[in-house]
């Protein structure tokens, strides 16, 4: 019987282990909630909402379906969403790799930092991955997103963010680079996507630059 508003602001209250205000409680008298509800009120410290759990449910049956059944479009998705760990040279070499760097962070025990413990949960999902026979796909100047993990052939290519060393600006200026057509040097690339000659190296490293040229300069003999 009490006022619709009110109800509800002390449901809201409860629920969230804030209690009764002298207000609440005194009006809850007045229409004869029994003391013992009252008293019951005032112990809760959360409720986890009942429509909460039931979004919850939906959502890991639906994470669950795609898993299943569109595992490539599942993991790139997920990778595109939670990156912040994923190393992309390691990966590339595959499977043993991920799994070598992984028993490398588990030697180190307690001494392993944080940034390594977030990394190994990434490996984890990636050598799950893995073991599905998905495969990967290195770096490419042309094919890669800024941040994306794109599906291809059945197959997933890492996007330039994916590197150790390639941040956002440095992924986004790469990606439109390469859109605006073939690079003719590293000298070209450098120029075009204006990025520092770490990123460089590193694209170097990761196998992205083996057919192109150091300089546009032509040797003449």
């Amino acid at each position: 019987g009490v006022e619709n508003g009110m109800a509800f602001k002390i449901m809201e209250s409860v629920r969230k282990g804030k209690g009764l205000t002298s207000e609440w409680e005194e009006e809850m008298k007045n229409h004869d909630v029994p003391d013992w509800y009252i008293w019951s009120c005032k112990k809760i410290k959360y409720m986890f909402p009942k429509a909460h759990a039931a979004a919850y449910m939906i959502s890991a049956l639906r994470l669950g379906w795609y898993k299943v059944h569109r595992p490539v479009e599942y993991y790139a998705a997920y990778f595109t969403v939670r990156s912040e760990d994923f190393d992309g040279m390691v990966v590339a070499q595959g499977r043993e790799a991920v799994r070598r760097r992984m028993s490398e962070i588990q030697m180190k025990g307690k001494e392993a930092s944080k940034k390594e413990e977030d990394a190994f949960s990434t490996f984890q999902i990636v050598n799950e991955m893995l073991s599905r026979g998905i495969q990967v796909l290195p770096v490419d100047l042309y094919r890669s997103d800024s941040h994306r993990y794109l599906v291809e052939d059945g197959k997933i290519r890492l996007p330039f963010s994916s590197l150790a060393g390639v941040g956002g600006a440095a992924a986004n200026s790469l990606y439109e680079a390469g859109r605006q057509g073939r690079y003719i040097s590293v000298d070209d690339l450098q120029a075009r996507a204006k990025v520092s000659r770490a990123v460089i190296e590193t694209l170097g490293e990761a196998g992205a630059l083996r057919d192109l040229p150091q300089s546009s300069q032509m040797t003449l003999f």
